[in-house]
């Protein structure tokens, strides 16, 4: 007889916060289920699956009893499938209990005459660092428990409790066979890891944790992430399942929805734990271990004991306050030294006469640092280009409009949202003034004969002069900030000629030194290159095949003749980047100077970031009231 336990992961896309038109999917996602072969037991999707996760202020609005929520999938499960056959099903939901609000896992079987809750299992360990603030929002559960299912006996982990080793523990300890870990993590991390593949640096190390957890306990492992964006942050998908030894058995690809589908054996288990019994240690030595624990959260200190000092009780007994520790030989043990193998010891005189000093290896010097700046292109790319095309979908926009300069940050996010939305819906506008550089048309026009995109040129010079007719004072720099924001005009009516979303260009290190006019680069809605470095923009550049004659050129912001972005910082953008990189990531100047930076440079570096945190800013406002937007009006900009 079959006893196979068939699975199938769902890495579902949901439109943020709606979880009215999200839940009414689910019909079909049922439908394609049902007609699987073999058809599965289990459905397991991701953490807040029908809401998306960075809802904040907007828990309150998405919200639901567990109740209310089963009934929801009951529903759309009666109208797809209409056999008598049930479906587990194990997902992620924001959940209203106890007049609380919880990011809740739910396990409930549908298709009989009322969905019947098995568990729900409420996230205890909420990420309060980075870019995450979860527990401003939602209470913590505090407990972890395995339950039983028609299949066997499983568990549910939400996110970060799968990265404290413990949890896995407890649900094993507690019989289950399977843990659900339901996630919703944003990527994070693009550079290249040798023999991993093009995938983002996080999702190696959640792979690491579902291994781990499935071989130190003998179970099974689906780890399910979300897809989709939300507010830039991008969630990879790349959901696996594991296998007891630590194997991973299949894997969901990045960024896109999918069902995946497997069968698992549950005799699998049977022969990873005789092959390595260690939950059966854990389960002999969990009482001993419990007895430590407890006496280190009563702050009870360890009295060493040892050379057969004596110890109250027996050596199976543990040390007392005051007693003899657990560390202490056996009562009345005699040591014995250790025999020297004969030979062992001819050997070892043949080689070194007894006599030679061990050789002494050592390791290269050690220090921790920030992140590579070298990145993986491939992952990059597709990664802006999931980013692109999602926020597109979002705004319910079809084409782009690009500033494009003649410069490689504008080439670059062309070429990107040409590959995103299609040649046809990319719109190039060169806007020059009677000054810039004439390379610049020649430039930007290599970009778009490369594409194959429409464009426009669309000469700024009347409208800048009129207004500067009658500034006669103004210097250079009131002069590049009047061209930077008449061009946003330009590129924002273009946006509203062609129904199109003006997509920005600027790079990180210009963010972090403020090498921008504020409120005209900054202005566009979307920004694909925002968070890398302008090294890493070239580096892009090359692998997506922009013109050598654009990657290669002096930058310049083509706003003053004779111009160039690392005249005016006074530091080429290669050393800006890699200054940039450590004071971004924690560290002062002062540790970039004891590890070999140019004390001037670090400073000119740290100045201008320190100096131009303003424009980094959305205007500051007097809070008058409790619901200050941007402050405490809490609904995403995205929502």
């Amino acid at each position: 007889m079959d006893r196979s336990i068939h699975l199938v992961v769902i890495q579902f896309k949901p439109r943020k916060g709606d979880y009215a038109s999200n839940v009414v999917r689910l019909a079909g996602i049922f439908s394609q289920i049902d007609s699987l072969d073999p058809r599965p037991d289990i459905a397991v999707f991701a953490e807040t699956a029908l809401t998306g996760y960075f809802v904040e202020g907007g828990i309150r609005d998405v919200a639901m009893t567990a109740g209310a929520f089963a009934r929801d999938l009951q529903a759309q499960y009666a109208s797809a499938v209409t056999t008598p056959r049930t479906l587990d099903v194990c997902i992620g939901f924001y959940e209203e209990w106890n007049n609380a609000f919880y990011n809740s896992a739910l396990y409930v079987t549908l298709g009989g005459d009322k969905p019947v809750i098995s568990h729900v299992h409420r996230k205890l360990f909420l990420p309060t660092y980075g870019l995450f603030d979860e527990e401003r929002f939602v209470d913590r559960g505090f407990e972890v428990r395995a339950f039983d299912t028609q299949w066997g006996r499983a568990a549910m982990l939400i996110c970060e409790d799968a990265w404290h080793s413990l949890t896995g523990t407890v649900a094993a300890l507690d019989g289950a066979t399977i843990v659900f870990v339901v996630a919703a993590s944003p990527a994070r991390g693009v550079w290249p890891r040798e023999d991993e593949g093009p995938v983002p640096a996080n999702l190696k190390r959640w792979e690491r944790l579902a291994r781990d957890i499935a071989e130190e306990h003998g179970v099974f492992v689906a780890l399910v992430n979300l897809v989709g964006t939300e507010g830039g942050k991008t969630f990879s998908g790349g959901s696996i399942i594991c296998g007891p030894h630590g194997d991973v058995r299949a894997r969901a690809p990045l960024w896109d929805e999918a069902i995946l589908t497997i069968s698992l054996d549950p005799q699998d288990l049977t022969r990873a734990r005789s092959d390595v019994p260690l939950l059966t240690d854990l389960q002999t030595m969990m009482p001993h271990l419990m007895r430590t624990v407890d006496r280190i959260q009563a702050g009870e200190r360890l009295v060493l004991s040892y050379d057969n000092a004596p110890t109250e009780g027996g050596p199976l007994t543990p040390a007392n306050r005051g007693a003899g520790g657990a560390l202490g030989d056996r009562a009345g043990a005699t040591p014995r030294p250790a025999k020297r193998s004969k030979k062992g010891a001819s050997a070892a005189d043949a080689s070194r006469n007894g006599s030679e000093p061990i050789a002494v290896v050592r390791a290269p010097e050690s220090r921790s640092g920030p992140p590579p700046l070298e990145i993986d292109p491939e992952l990059t790319s597709g990664w802006l280009v999931s980013f692109l095309r999602e926020e597109f979908e979002r705004r319910e926009f079809e084409k782009a409009v690009v500033g494009l300069s003649g410069g490689v940050d504008s080439a670059v996010t062309a070429y990107l949202s040409a590959k995103a939305l299609g040649k046809e819906n990319v719109i190039a506008v060169r806007m020059p003034y009677r000054t810039s550089n004439p390379d610049s048309l020649a430039h930007a026009q290599l970009v778009i004969d490369a594409l194959g995109i429409e464009s426009r040129t669309i000469d700024i010079s009347p409208a800048v002069d009129g207004y500067l007719t009658g500034e006669p004072d103004a210097d250079p720099g009131r002069r590049g900030n009047v061209m930077a924001r008449e061009r946003m005009i330009v590129l924002f009516d273009q946006s509203a000629k062609y129904r199109a979303l003006p997509v920005g260009t600027g790079n990180k290190t210009e963010r972090l030194l403020g090498y921008f006019t504020w409120h005209a680069d900054d202005s566009p809605p979307i920004n694909p290159l925002g968070d890398l470095f302008k090294t890493q923009v070239w580096e892009l550049a090359r692998f997506l095949g922009v013109p050598d004659l654009i990657v290669s050129k002096p930058a310049s912001a083509d706003l003053i003749a004779g111009q160039t972005d690392e005249g005016d910082f006074g530091i080429s953008y290669a050393e800006a980047d890699k200054i940039l990189n450590w004071l971004v990531s924690g560290y002062s100047p002062a540790s970039l100077e004891a590890r070999g930076f140019d004390p001037g440079m670090v400073e000119l570096v740290r100045k201008r970031l320190a100096g131009t945190h303003w424009k980094r800013k959305l205007p500051t406002v007097a809070l008058l009231s409790g619901t200050g937007i941007g402050e405490s009006y809490l609904r995403p900009v995205d929502y």
